[in-house]
């Protein structure tokens, strides 16, 4: 059994240790409100304007004059990945990683094994991994959570909408958690780039959209295409931001309520230790007592 001193020195260490994940807990919970109005608000604008980018793309006959709607073999891969900056978030991170990898060997190993699978991180945890890994890190963006802005956004999705346009991806996708609520954040990998058509049902009659363009159909192509796909990348960083505050909350909380209840077992442990060594004593005094009258 440990003695009176180690248990006192663990309890001390468990109280302070509940007192800095009680308090990240707080701080997480925090910004993860602020987090979800933010990806609450922009969601159902994103979703319909995405529907209306398919519908629109599918509508225009000629490749030429939507360049983003270019369906190529996928020869040369962007891997776009989203983590966090900082851990402390149980498996946020891992996980996401787990699916990058998945995504290259189960869609992308031939590309991979012709060294054309890059990748793009946004989040030191991701950034590290595939650094030390030797995979082909071409951009790292960690300190893009610092400002997640849309103006900071905006810019990277422009960078990735002229690599595509210019032929050095055949296909861009993004690896991210999307959120759902503080203890729930769906894995998801999504193309970006080409625009994916839209799903036809077949059971559902077609319905083909006549659409009246105004203004012309190269100018709506030059302007709404590029500023939807920047709203979808915007989407997917303020989904990730969202789920990691989550993930953090909800690792906080366990781990405060684990050392609520290793704090138990300690003072058990403590007080036990000490009837032993207070009944010790009285049986030494008691004895000390008896020699003394014989």
């Amino acid at each position: 059994m440990a003695s009176l001193k180690d248990v006192r020195i663990r309890i001390a260490s468990v109280k302070s240790t509940q007192q800095i994940t009680s308090a990240m807990k707080m701080v997480a919970a925090s910004k993860l409100r602020r987090a979800q109005n933010a990806i609450l608000k922009m969601r159902p604008y994103a979703a319909k304007l995405k529907e209306i980018l398919q519908n629109l793309s599918s509508s225009i006959e000629s490749g030429d004059d939507n360049v983003y709607s270019q369906q190529r073999k996928p020869e040369k891969v962007l891997i776009i990945v989203l983590t966090s900056n900082r851990g402390l978030c149980g498996a946020f991170n891992s996980n996401i990683i787990k699916a990058a990898l998945q995504c290259i060997a189960d869609e992308y190993q031939h590309a991979y094994d012709a060294g054309n699978v890059s990748i793009m991180t946004i989040g030191r945890k991701g950034s590290e991994f595939f650094t030390k890994r030797g995979f082909k890190v071409v951009s790292t963006h960690d300190e893009l959570y610092d400002a997640l802005t849309w103006n900071n956004a905006s810019a990277i999705a422009t960078e990735l909408m002229k690599s595509f346009a210019d032929g050095q991806y055949d296909r861009i996708e993004v690896v991210y958690n999307q959120f759902r609520n503080a203890a729930l954040q769906k894995i998801t990998v999504e193309q970006l780039l080409p625009l994916e058509p839209p799903l036809i049902d077949p059971s559902q009659p077609k319905n083909q959209v006549d659409y009246i363009f105004e203004p012309s159909m190269e100018e709506i192509v030059t302007e709404l295409i590029p500023k939807s796909l920047k709203i979808q990348f915007y989407k997917a960083l303020l989904d990730s931001y969202a789920s990691e505050h989550g993930a953090r909350m909800t690792a906080m909380h366990q781990a405060t309520d684990n050392a609520r209840d290793l704090l138990k077992d300690l003072n058990l442990a403590y007080n036990k230790a000490r009837q032993a060594s207070i009944t010790k004593e009285i049986l030494e005094i008691v004895s000390g007592a008896e020699a003394l009258k014989g």
